[in-house]
């Protein structure tokens, strides 16, 4: 029986590796919702019959499973039904239910659950407002949520004022109310908060140090020079733009926006290019123009950026050392909006070194870091620099016919985990590369490069299909 992460490694170098299984009774839903977060290293997504699934690092009880082991890499059923929104943070995560309450689960210690405690972790997902809640957002140690007046709540972490209470105090374990009414959209960032009023104005508060704020101040106003940008910060909601922004991100150091127009808006730190204006320079403290129109949904990582044009044609740039972008070549990043998928691309979500996507058939997708499981494919390894499709989990498909025993011409697509195993005898040549991690009968030298391998593994279960393929 081959062992199932290596063939997985061998995929991922589109080398050729065995595959048996498929599941089924998957085809009737699809995925309507995610969230990784942009400071996050698990993931949650929604599936339309309103479960709540869950993936990725769970060491203090993020995934609300009622456990705290250090990760799941596959897709885990939290709730059966009636969830409506997801948010996830740091370690933290939030959830709604069909009738307005507001549930979370993971670390406490900064009183981010708002439970009124702060004990260090929640593992399974606790009540924290009965009804009435319409938004939420998860940042690095705090959390926002509004409700059906319009009014902006928050709880957790506050050194950097990222609350808006007018305080910079170490925080609150049970929600405040911020704002009284008009607020309509929330997004938390690691130490920043982002939210837009019902005239279109946006509006910020927290850490400033890299200019993410975008109101003209980076680091120390008073000393540039010798003062640690770490201390500059506003502990009250500022407005940033008068008017005209429909969208907003907030994530590990930097900040999207979009206008009425279309446009793409940025801020903030740009050390690996996530801000995606073609510069090498480390932050821009005000909004700049990243694309003129035509762009309708973002997404903020923990360095890297996401946007979707109305093509649906999904777009990446920053840091991509873990594949993150999803253009299959790991690097330190990219400074210019890169094409990442060419169209079908209907919602996204980074997180810290990863992202998800959902296209128009409801699939959900993956890529980049996947060192504690959050892509959910079932493996735990460094990185996976291609989108690869998680839920529903696809089907081998024989792409042609196998001419001769050594003439290898079969093609399929791999779905997450599973078993993989041998059913029947075949006769391959091929290097000797792509076969040592198997489990063979025998190898015989062929050639300078090539082996012979004979695999002669007979297995019958569940009648389940033998393929073997070469990866995309």
């Amino acid at each position: 029986m081959a062992n199932t992460a290596n063939v997985k490694s061998i995929l991922k170098l589109s080398l050729v590796a065995l595959l048996l299984h498929a599941l089924t009774g998957q085809a009737a839903l699809t995925v309507t919702n995610i969230a990784p977060g942009g400071c996050a290293d698990h993931s949650l997504f929604l599936k339309s019959d309103g479960s709540l699934w869950a993936m990725g690092l769970n060491s203090l009880g993020q995934l609300g499973d009622g456990t705290s082991f250090n990760s799941d890499n596959q897709p885990e059923q939290i709730l059966a039904s009636n969830v409506t929104a997801v948010a996830v943070g740091g370690y933290h995560s939030l959830f709604l239910k069909s009738d307005g309450s507001l549930w979370a689960m993971g670390l406490s210690a900064m009183g981010q659950l708002g439970d009124g405690t702060y004990n260090l972790y929640s593992s399974q997902p606790e009540q924290i407002v009965a009804s009435g809640v319409t938004a939420i957002s998860a940042g690095g140690d705090h959390s926002l949520f509004l409700k059906s007046d319009g009014s902006l709540w928050a709880m957790g972490y506050n050194g950097y004022g990222q609350l808006g209470d007018g305080t910079d105090s170490g925080g609150t374990d049970q929600p405040e109310q911020i704002i009284a009414s008009g607020v309509t959209a929330i997004s938390a960032g690691q130490y920043h908060s982002l939210f837009l009023k019902s005239d279109g104005s946006l509006w910020a508060m927290g850490w400033s140090g890299h200019g993410q704020l975008g109101d003209g101040t980076i680091g120390d106003p008073i000393d540039p020079v010798y003062s640690t940008p770490e201390y500059n910060y506003t502990n009250q909601p500022e407005q940033i733009v008068a008017s005209g922004v429909t969208a907003i991100a907030a994530g590990g150091e930097h900040s999207l926006f979009l206008k009425s127009d279309g446009s793409l808006w940025a801020m903030g730190d740009n050390s690996w290019g996530e801000l995606g204006d073609g510069t090498g320079s480390n932050c821009t403290n005000q909004p700049e123009q990243i694309v003129a129109g035509g762009v309708t949904a973002i997404a903020a990582g923990g360095y890297h950026s996401l946007f979707l044009k109305s093509d649906g044609s999904l777009w990446g740039m920053g840091y991509n050392s873990y594949g993150q972008l999803g253009n299959g070549t790991p690097s330190n990043g990219t400074n210019l909006p890169e094409q990442i998928v060419t169209s079908g691309v209907t919602a996204i979500a980074a997180g810290w070194d990863h992202s998800l996507f959902l296209k128009s058939d409801g699939s959900l997708w993956a890529m980049g870091g996947n060192y504690v499981g959050q892509l959910g494919d079932g493996f735990i390894d460094y990185e996976f620099p291609y989108p690869e499709q998680i839920f529903p989990a696809p089907q081998p498909v024989l792409g042609c016919a196998l001419a001769s025993p050594t003439d290898l011409q079969f093609n399929a697509t791999c779905e997450f985990g599973g078993n993989f195993c041998l059913l029947g005898s075949t006769n391959l040549t091929l290097p000797l590369s792509q076969w040592t991690p198997l489990q063979t009968n025998s190898i015989a030298t062929r050639g300078a490069d090539n082996y012979s391998i004979t695999l002669t593994n007979s297995v019958t279960t569940c009648g389940q299909q033998f393929y073997i393929l070469r990866s995309r």
